[in-house]
């Protein structure tokens, strides 16, 4: 995909994987806006980019992604000021080590890894449609194959595991591409899901020390876990691919429970609910 001319939005840009993605698209020519919860963070990501490309289209809109009023707003704001969005990169990912809450009382692992971008595409996926040809980029993990949808008790009331959370809220992205996949059939607009790779990110600051260190020996750095999104993004080889799950810049199977239809199903319906759509 050519980008120039183009707008993208990527929640989570402000470090890691996200930040990568935004530098590198911005060198392509694509207009980035940037969702934002710490001013401060959102200020040096600025200075960043545009001391790399400074020419670069920017724009910084406040949104807090474990707040679903937030998000409301964020894409209230976005509508008045485009028309148009080509590329949304749902990138934005926290691991929570014990169980908090969100601004809604919802388990933050679910709300910030699923909820909020199933509530973010859906209220801005009219303006994605009209900028047909576009594409959705969701950033799961290959962590989603150590779980399974936990439907009893999604948010771990009875019983808290911060990798059983961690992994399920990766498990209903990669759901939630292959529901959204087959709700877009015929729209031009496609959505995939993706695997970053074991990235050195701020996403583990939560866990122990002495553990970080030994998996920071099997870590790979966060340009090369953008690539990846990059691909997805741009690439024309996947311009008509939709509903797939990638890792290294090729289409990966993902575990059996991210293929299950009846899984898929209910995952959104009940998702429907919690967002209030």
């Amino acid at each position: 995909m050519e980008l120039e001319g183009k707008i993208c939005v990527i929640t989570g840009a402000t470090s890691g994987v996200g930040k990568e993605t935004a530098k590198a698209l911005a060198k392509m020519g694509a207009a980035l806006v940037l969702p934002f919860r710490d001013s401060m963070k959102g200020d040096t990501l600025k200075d960043e980019i545009l001391a790399e490309t400074p020419d670069a289209k920017l724009d910084f809109m406040h949104c807090d992604l474990a707040s679903l009023e937030s998000i409301r707003q964020f894409a209230k704001e976005y509508k008045t000021k485009y028309d148009k969005l080509h590329i949304l990169i749902n990138n934005a990912g926290i691991w929570e080590s014990k169980r908090n809450l969100s601004e809604d009382g919802i388990e933050m692992n679910f709300a910030v890894n699923h909820l909020a971008p199933f509530l973010l595409t859906h209220l801005l996926l009219d303006t994605i449609k009209r900028s047909a040809p576009a594409r959705i980029i969701n950033v799961a993990s290959n962590a989603h194959k150590y779980t399974k949808m936990n439907f009893p008790d999604l948010e771990f009331e009875k019983k808290y595991s911060s990798m059983k959370s961690y992994s399920q809220s990766k498990l209903a992205n990669i759901l939630f591409t292959k529901k959204l996949s087959q709700q877009l059939r015929g729209s031009g607009v496609t959505v995939n899901s993706l695997h970053p790779g074991f990235v050195k990110t701020n996403l583990f600051d939560k866990i122990p020390g002495f553990m970080v260190k030994i998996m920071g020996l099997f870590m790979i750095s966060p340009v090369k876990g953008a690539q990846t999104t990059i691909y997805l993004a741009t690439s024309p080889d996947v311009e008509k691919t939709s509903g797939e799950y990638f890792s290294e810049s090729k289409p990966q199977k993902p575990s059996s429970e991210a293929l299950r239809q009846d899984v898929a199903d209910r995952l959104w319906s009940i998702s429907e609910k919690y967002v209030g759509i």
